[in-house]
C-alpha cells in the first residue's frame, strides 16, 4: 500500500445483470483483531441496505494485493456487499469510536456516522488491511445525520486517494464504488453512493482523545498497545513502548506531510480525528492539489479562517500530535516515572517534528530540483524558486515538470519561463541553480530522467475532477471519471496527446472551493 506499483484498472458496466454466473467465490479471509477489542471502541452494527445497488468501479490491482476476487466482488453478490446489503462471511460490522479537534475546537464523541468498518484482510504482503464502508448509513455516532454519502464526494476521494497511492504518498485507498439507487440531500437532491475504503488501519489521534477526555487510562494503554503492535512493533522492544510509539507516530506525520508539500497537496480538513495513527492520508474531503503555488492558498468553503492553508499544514501537523501526546500523558508518566517525567519526554518527543520534517521536505525539493548530493544552500535554493513562483503566480505542478527538461540545457527551458509573470525572475534564479548542477557527477539526461520520476506530468486538477463528478451526477456519464482516473493514476509517464490534462484551469474553469460532502 505504502509503495504501489502502477494501478490496474477495468472497464465495469454500471449494471452488473447476469454476472451471477460467473463461477467466483467471494472469500475475504477476514481475522478482525479491532472487533476483539471491548464495547469500548466500538458499536457492533450492520451496514444499512440501500435500496437498488449498482457498481460504478472495482479496483483491480488493488483487490488483487489484498488477496480478493476481482471479479467476484462484481457479480450480483459482490455488489451486495460492497453496497452494504450482504454481510460478507467473517465480516464483524462496526462503527468505530473516536473524538476530535475540529478546526481547533474539542468535540468529546464523534465515531463513525457514515462508516463501518467490515473487519480486516491480510494482504500478500502480510499487513492487516481495514475493509470500510463509507456512506453505509447510520449509526449510534451519526449525530443526526442521515449516514449516507453523495456520489460527488465519493467519486472525488476515488480519483484523489488513488492518484495519491500513484504519487507514492502513504494513504488510505478505494476498492470499489457503487451508486445506492436512493437520493440523499444536501445543498439539493443528489444520487447516494458507497465507497470501499482500504486502510492499514482507522485509529486516529481524536480515538485516543476520545478515552482521553474521559479519563479511561486503561483503555488509552489497550489502544496504544494495539495500535504499537498492528504499526509499531520495533517500539515493543524499547526501553519505554509508548515514547517509542509517539516517537514513530511524529516521525510519519513529518514524512507525510512532507510529501504533500512537495506536490502541492493541500489536505483542507486536518482536524485530529483526520490524522492517523499509520502516517497515511485519510479523510478526502475539502482537498485539491494547488495550481499557481501560493503558501496561502484555501479551498474548503468552511475554512473561512485558513487555518488549514497550504504553508499552515506543517504546524497544524505539530498542533494534532501534540494532542496525542497529551492523550498519552498517563501511560507516559506510568513508564517513566512520573507527570513531570512524562511531560519532559512528550515535548522532548515533539521538538524532533520540526526537523525531521525539514529534512523530508528538503529531501524532496532537492530531488525535485535535480540534486543527487546534498550542499549547504540547497534549502536556500528551493525556497527562492518557490518564493518567485509564488510572486509570478506559477502553477506548481508545471514548474517542476518543465524544470526537467530545462535540465537537458538552457535551450529546453521557454515554456518553463513562460509560467512565470516575468521570466527574468526565472532567469536569475536558475544561475544559481545550473551553478549547483555543475557540483553533481550526474549526466543531464540522467539528471532529467530521475527528475521525471518525481515531479508528475499529471494530478487530479480540481476543474477536472469537479467535470467527472458533474457528468457521473447530471448525466450517468461515468467516462470522464475513467478517463481521469486512467491519467491521474499513471502520473509521471510522458503522454503528450493527454496535454489538456496536464494543464491549469482556464479563468473560467477555475474551482475555488471544494466541500465537505459529508
Amino acid at each position: 500500500m505504502r509503495h504501489p506499483t502502477k494501478m490496474e484498472s477495468t472497464e465495469v458496466p454500471m449494471s452488473v445483470e447476469g454476472a451471477g454466473s460467473l463461477p467466483h467465490t467471494i472469500r475475504f479471509g477476514f481475522d478482525n483483531t479491532y472487533a476483539r477489542l471491548d464495547a469500548r471502541f466500538h458499536a457492533r452494527l450492520d451496514p444499512i441496505p440501500v435500496a437498488a445497488p449498482q457498481l460504478i468501479k472495482v479496483n483491480v490491482e488493488l483487490a488483487r494485493s489484498l488477496g480478493l476476487d476481482p471479479e467476484a466482488l462484481t457479480t450480483p453478490a459482490g455488489v451486495e456487499i460492497l453496497a452494504g446489503n450482504r454481510v460478507a462471511e467473517g465480516a464483524e460490522p462496526l462503527a468505530q469510536a473516536y473524538a476530535g479537534h475540529q478546526f481547533g475546537s474539542f468535540v468529546p464523541q464523534l465515531g463513525d456516522g457514515r462508516a463501518n468498518l467490515l473487519g480486516e484482510v491480510v494482504g500478500r504482503d502480510g499487513v492487516h488491511y481495514d475493509i470500510q464502508l463509507k456512506g453505509s448509513g447510520r449509526t449510534p455516532f451519526s449525530r443526526g445525520g442521515d449516514g449516507r454519502a453523495a456520489l460527488g464526494p465519493v467519486l472525488r476521494e476515488y480519483i484523489v486517494s488513488e492518484a495519491m497511492a500513484a504519487l507514492g504518498v502513504p494513504t488510505t485507498r478505494a476498492l470499489a464504488a457503487v451508486i445506492t439507487g436512493e437520493r440523499v440531500l444536501r445543498e439539493t437532491v443528489l444520487p447516494g453512493a458507497v465507497l470501499t475504503r482500504v486502510a492499514t488501519s482507522h485509529l486516529r489521534v481524536g480515538t485516543f482523545e476520545y478515552f482521553a477526555v474521559r479519563k479511561d487510562t486503561e483503555a488509552v494503554r489497550i489502544l496504544a498497545d494495539y495500535a504499537i503492535k498492528r504499526h509499531y512493533p520495533e517500539a515493543a522492544q524499547a526501553k519505554q513502548p509508548y515514547r517509542a510509539f509517539l516517537d514513530g507516530v511524529i516521525a510519519r506525520q513529518a514524512y507525510l506531510v512532507a510529501q504533500w508539500m512537495s506536490l502541492g497537496f493541500i489536505h483542507g480538513v486536518m482536524n485530529t480525528d483526520n490524522t492517523s495513527i499509520s502516517g497515511e492520508t485519510i479523510d478526502y474531503g475539502p482537498c485539491a492539489f494547488m495550481e499557481a503555488y501560493d503558501p496561502a492558498t484555501v479551498f474548503s468553503f468552511i475554512d473561512q479562517q485558513g487555518r488549514y492553508a497550504f504553508g499552515n499544514q506543517p504546524p497544524i501537523a505539530l498542533w494534532n500530535l501534540t494532542r496525542l501526546a497529551e492523550a498519552l500523558l498517563p501511560v507516559l508518566a506510568e513508564e517513566a516515572g512520573g507527570e513531570q517525567t512524562a511531560l519532559a519526554s512528550a515535548t522532548e518527543a515533539l521538538t524532533a517534528f520540526a526537523p525531521q520534517f525539514e529534512a523530508a521536505h528538503t529531501a524532496a525539493l532537492r530531488r525535485k530540483l535535480g540534486l543527487f548530493t546534498q550542499q549547504d544552500g540547497d534549502a536556500a535554493l528551493a525556497d527562492d524558486l518557490l518564493e518567485r513562483m509564488a510572486a509570478n503566480h506559477a502553477d506548481f505542478t508545471l514548474t517542476f515538470r518543465r524544470l526537467c527538461d530545462a535540465a537537458t540545457g538552457a535551450e529546453n527551458e521557454g515554456a518553463l519561463r513562460a509560467l512565470f509573470a516575468s521570466p527574468a525572475a526565472y532567469d536569475a534564479w536558475a544561475i544559481g541553480w545550473r551553478r549547483r548542477l555543475q557540483l553533481e557527477p550526474v549526466s543531464s539526461e540522467a539528471r532529467a530522467a530521475a527528475m521525471r520520476k518525481v515531479n508528475p506530468a499529471f494530478i487530479p486538477r480540481n476543474h477536472l475532477v469537479e467535470a467527472a463528478i458533474k457528468a457521473a451526477v447530471e448525466q450517468q456519464n461515468f467516462q470522464p471519471f475513467e478517463e481521469l482516473l486512467d491519467v491521474v493514476t499513471r502520473p509521471y509517464e510522458d503522454r503528450p496527446e493527454l496535454e489538456p490534462y496536464a494543464l491549469p484551469a482556464r479563468p473560467e474553469e477555475r474551482v475555488e472551493h471544494t466541500f465537505c460532502g459529508t
